[in-house]
């Protein structure tokens, strides 16, 4: 998947910043393929698993999301604790993939999908412990292009103004945030009511086991 050819990187950078981008990580006959299994095989979370805690108030997240991973992992954020489904193969594969192009072995990834404009996901870090840092988070976008904003941590808490960055995640791509991006820039995919189209997001993360003595 994805490296049958020259994959064409973008490198983003700017003020703690470190990113990669490529637009054209699966052919679009692959991304294609892969967006309708995730339609047609994929059963997203339901019940307490479609909520977070926001303000110490319980609400449903405005999208789907579903986890895979390796045997015993989950992943916890805002209050909620997803638990890593078996790897179906058409995810596995693609997951080396992307190993193989970025040099880390992932071990989990959460699907979001958006159904139309309306879903979205708010401003956020993913900075949770159990995350390895170093390796970073892999992003692979399906579906309705949508923009992806990220605000620096300083500008949001308004010590002093750093442009934000706003790219347009298109079908078939993958997006790779490195250190020290995560640490610093806030990133979401607000609204966007003209954007109807259903959006399927897959972020491959590395997480470590945390033991607890």
């Amino acid at each position: 998947m994805g490296t049958e050819r020259e994959i064409k990187w973008v490198d983003i950078t700017g003020e703690q910043m470190k990113m990669r981008y490529a637009s054209n990580f699966l052919k679009k006959e692959m991304a294609d393929e892969l967006f309708d299994t995730l339609e047609r095989e994929v059963q997203y979370f339901s019940g307490d698993l479609t909520k977070v805690r926001v303000f110490g108030k319980w609400r449903d997240i405005p999208r789907q999301q579903v986890a895979f991973g390796d045997p015993g992992l989950s992943y916890k954020f805002s209050g909620l604790s997803l638990p890593a489904l078996s790897w179906p193969q058409f995810l596995s594969d693609l997951r080396d993939s992307i190993s193989d192009q970025l040099g880390y072995d992932y071990n989990f990834v959460l699907v979001n999908r958006y159904r139309n404009g309306s879903d979205h996901i708010g401003e956020h870090r993913d900075d949770e412990a159990e995350l390895d840092v170093e390796a970073g988070i892999a992003s692979v976008s399906l579906g309705q292009v949508r923009d992806f904003v990220m605000r620096h941590t300083d500008h949001r808490n308004r010590l002093r103004k750093v442009e934000p960055v706003k790219l347009a995640l298109g079908h078939g791509s993958l997006l790779h945030m490195q250190p020290p991006t995560n640490k610093y820039w806030f990133h979401s995919l607000p609204v966007r009511k003209s954007a109807q189209g259903v959006r399927i997001n897959l972020t491959f993360r590395k997480v470590r086991v945390i033991s607890v003595e």
